[in-house]
């Protein structure tokens, strides 16, 4: 799924109003398992100067960038923050380990050239979805538009929950900057 998406998806189940620190936890946590891709993608195009086609078709599926998304995108790893903030009774930190597991229980099923190892470290096997939340061949247009009406719906339940709050707000900006491609595309083509 789109990185918006998880966010607005993590924000629906675990955010709560006047609860700074578990909403920023949601946010985070929806974020974190697709972090490690933007810094290295990131550095790649800034500091290094390769273009898209190098780093989506080469260093993505490179060994060495692939170690790093079988830890952020491992459901043991999440799992344990779980169990961690549930046993230090850490609120944020709980809800922060949750969304990133949701967000990994999201992509597990809708990647499918492009999945992770999400059973690191107890094994390295991959699973290849018959689905894509991306890819046309494998239903990405399905899929997306299914996400498309949850981040619709999402985002209206979050600006409902958060009001005229700068939540409310930016909730409402990430769910524009998931709808938008989409509808201007629609419109185009």
């Amino acid at each position: 799924m789109n990185t918006p998406a998880h966010l607005i998806f993590a924000a629906t189940a675990f955010s709560k109003p006047n609860t700074a620190k578990v909403t920023g936890g949601a946010i985070a946590g929806g974020l974190f398992p697709d972090l490690s891709l933007y810094v290295l993608a990131a550095w790649s195009f800034l500091v290094v100067g390769n273009d898209a086609q190098h780093v989506f078709g080469i260093q993505y599926f490179s060994a060495d960038w692939q170690d790093i998304f079988a830890v952020d995108n491992s459901f043991f790893v999440w799992a344990a923050i779980i169990m961690l903030g549930v046993s230090l009774r850490r609120d944020w930190l709980w809800v922060f380990g949750a969304s990133g597991f949701l967000h990994i229980c999201l992509d597990f099923p809708l990647h499918h050239d492009d999945a992770r190892r999400h059973f690191w470290p107890a094994t390295d096997w991959v699973f290849e979805s018959p689905v894509s939340y991306w890819d046309g061949a494998h239903y990405g247009s399905v899929v997306g538009a299914i996400e498309m009406s949850l981040v619709a719906f999402c985002a209206i339940i979050l600006i409902r929950r958060f009001k005229t709050s700068f939540l409310a707000w930016f909730y409402g900006t990430l769910a524009t900057l998931q709808l938008a491609p989409a509808i201007i595309f629609g419109l185009m083509f």
